[in-house]
């Protein structure tokens, strides 16, 4: 791509990108790169929510106490809302497809698919510590359901983010 003068130089935009595509190209290609990723989490949470909704039907819940009963019901309410969350790039997408907004559908996808993420942590950690306070009767449960959070915030939120304020320094 030239910058309409002959020169042969790119317009700063595109040296910064580091690719040569249209804004419709590379809303093509972060959208195919987003519906990747989207389908990682998908499966994971659906593997998830599919056991937590049988969890009622077994024998020993009744067992459970009114915490952990309690524990149960945000545990599936927020499973719920993440499958809500990241079908919703799906949705979205098919909803405005054909109107010319695909850099909007991808903005607006990627908002979703993060919103999903943090919801699915909501699900894994109430979902673990349910799991643990059934398992271990006492106060580490919620430790280690602290010490996961923490390492799943680190490796899904704060690594990214600082690669990408680091990254920015380069350009």
């Amino acid at each position: 791509m030239t910058d309409g003068g002959g020169t042969g130089e790119q317009p700063e935009t595109d040296l910064r990108r580091g690719r040569h595509e249209t804004e419709e190209e590379r809303a093509d290609r972060l959208w195919v790169e987003l519906l990747q990723e989207v389908r990682v989490a998908q499966t994971g949470v659906q593997i998830l929510f599919g056991f937590l909704l049988t969890v009622v039907f077994q024998p020993r819940f009744t067992d459970l106490s009114p915490t952990d009963k309690d524990i149960y019901v945000v545990t599936v309410v927020l499973g719920a809302a993440t499958v809500g969350a990241l079908v919703g790039p799906v949705s979205f997408h098919r909803l405005v497809t054909g109107r010319r907004i695909k850099p909007q559908t991808v903005l607006w996808a990627s908002r979703l698919t993060v919103v999903g993420l943090v919801l699915m942590l909501g699900t894994m950690a109430s979902a673990l510590l349910l799991i643990l306070r059934v398992a271990m009767h006492d106060a580490t449960a919620l430790w280690l359901v602290g010490g996961l959070v923490l390492w799943v915030v680190l490796c899904w939120f704060v690594l990214p983010v600082w690669a990408r304020y680091a990254s920015a320094g380069r350009h």
